[in-house]
């Protein structure tokens, strides 16, 4: 996915954006970048790989020798940003968040009007779609009449920010699937994904912007430019696995809602004669669903692996799922005192593929434990984001849930019968549910409903995005 910050301020902001955007390390592994202006110099910026170097590291020396007012920083999964741009709207710097399902089209729609070129990427794999994003911005009279129309033609997602010799324009995704957060302080605002990136900047919270909402940032406050639309659709998945703990979405804190998770599972299994040793949490983002289970349930709460953090990457960080299945099992150690004999519950933020899951509690069983019951932190992934590339999978049936529907229907189902699946009440959503715990040999398990998902963000359901869930736009 990704994530952004940028800010605005009478001082020079190069070590605001530096440490802000470095706050939002954990939503992209791939490549960081900044971009400074300062009145006399323009723009200055500079972009890494981060694939084996945090951007702490990659990015400090720049950040040292950078100067200006306004600047925006990136952390992003796919293509190098911020871009500078020189076009008919002026100079600027753009940087974006979401996915872009109709890029091909949307190219050669700009090819055929014979008014525009792409820097194409090496290897033939296309181009950079926040340039993408910058031309369709250009077709406009103003900024933010582009950052509209750009939402409203593609198909997917987009948030961004755009900084300017003047300041920055802020765009929140047409129904708010990626959140922006504006805070102030004395002498600068800033624009953040993440609503604690700037709280040790000495930043507070101003706002956060609504559905498409824009605003252009200055070092005195903002000034609105399009206002929010009604309709909003906040990815669950931002509260159940990629958020970081300390942050707030629509108000809500991620921690706090993965605690009401945990407790909701366990209120499930209340009646259920199981004899639990320990309830541990997949690290990082099943811990604390894992702690609100055990505190509710009076299970003591104990870490049967240790994540090994100081030299390993996140797991998906390697493009071959090969390396990123090893990476996952390299960087958990094993407890024999916590694991031999015991009777484990373990809470993951979710079960996708399957396949670091499985490996887990294989690992976990040659440990020697006695039984492992695995309770995960949302409902079955039935499809495959169309809007902010949680997750690797390029097809639906790399989903354990989608290969065990079709196993179950004996071939691949209609749209009609994968509905009657997503339904936590059938006959058929349990026997999926069974099969997948016979595959990857969990003793038990039980997924949350959408509705409980609902209750532990307290968010109303028609104001959440639960697509890879439900299938549901």
């Amino acid at each position: 996915m990704g994530g952004f910050f940028g800010a605005v301020s009478k001082q020079n902001v190069a070590w605001d954006v530096f440490f802000g955007t470095d706050y939002h390390s954990h939503l992209g592994t791939y490549v960081g970048g900044m971009a400074v202006y300062d009145e006399e110099a323009g723009f200055d910026r500079s972009i890494h790989r981060i694939t084996s170097t945090q951007f702490r590291t990659a990015l400090e020396g720049a950040a040292s020798r950078m100067n200006g007012h306004i600047g925006i920083g990136c952390i992003a999964d796919n293509d190098p940003q911020p871009l500078l741009v020189y076009s008919r709207l002026g100079s600027y710097a753009i940087t974006t968040v979401g996915r872009i399902n109709n890029s091909k089209e949307l190219v050669d729609r700009a090819i055929a009007d014979g008014h525009a070129q792409f820097l194409e990427r090496s290897r033939f794999v296309g181009i950079n779609e926040t340039e993408l994003v910058a031309s369709l911005v250009n077709e406009k009279e103003t900024i933010e009449e582009g950052i509209r129309h750009a939402q409203e033609m593609i198909d997917g997602s987009l948030s961004l920010l755009i900084a300017t010799s003047e300041g920055i324009y802020a765009a929140r995704d047409l129904v708010g699937r990626t959140p922006v957060v504006i805070g102030i302080k004395d002498d600068a605002c800033c624009a953040s994904f993440e609503s604690h990136a700037y709280l040790n900047l000495g930043y507070r919270t101003l706002k956060e912007l609504g559905p498409a909402e824009v605003v252009f940032i200055t070092a005195d406050g903002i000034e609105p430019k399009l206002a929010p639309l009604p309709k909003k659709r906040t990815c669950a998945f931002m509260w159940t696995y990629y958020g970081y703990p300390t942050a707030n979405y629509e108000g809500v804190n991620v921690e706090a809602s993965r605690n009401r998770c945990g407790a909701m599972l366990a209120e499930n299994d209340k009646d259920k004669n199981y004899h639990i040793d320990y309830v541990g949490g997949i690290p990082d983002s099943g811990t604390a669903a894992a702690i609100g289970y055990a505190n509710a349930s009076g299970v003591p709460f104990a870490r049967p692996f240790i994540k090994y953090t100081p030299t390993w990457p996140r797991s998906f960080m390697p493009q071959n799922q090969s390396m990123r299945n090893q990476v996952a099992h390299m960087k958990l150690i094993p407890i024999d005192e916590l694991i031999r004999d015991k009777s484990l519950l373990l809470v993951d933020d979710s079960i996708v593929r399957g396949t670091q899951m499985g490996e887990t509690v294989d690992f976990l069983y040659e440990s020697g434990a006695r039984e492992v019951h695995v309770r995960p932190a949302c409902p079955p992934v039935m499809y495959g984001c169309k809007y902010l590339n949680f997750s690797r999978s390029t097809s639906d049936m790399d989903l354990i849930a989608r290969r065990c529907i079709v196993e179950l229907e004996g071939g691949v189902p209609s749209e009609e019968r994968l509905a009657v699946y997503t339904d936590s009440t059938t006959p058929e959503h349990k026997a999926m549910v069974e099969l997948i715990r016979e595959k990857l040999k969990f003793t038990s398990l039980e997924y949350p409903s959408v509705e409980m998902v609902s209750k532990s963000v307290q968010v109303p359901e028609d104001e959440i995005c639960t697509y890879c869930w439900t299938g549901r736009e």
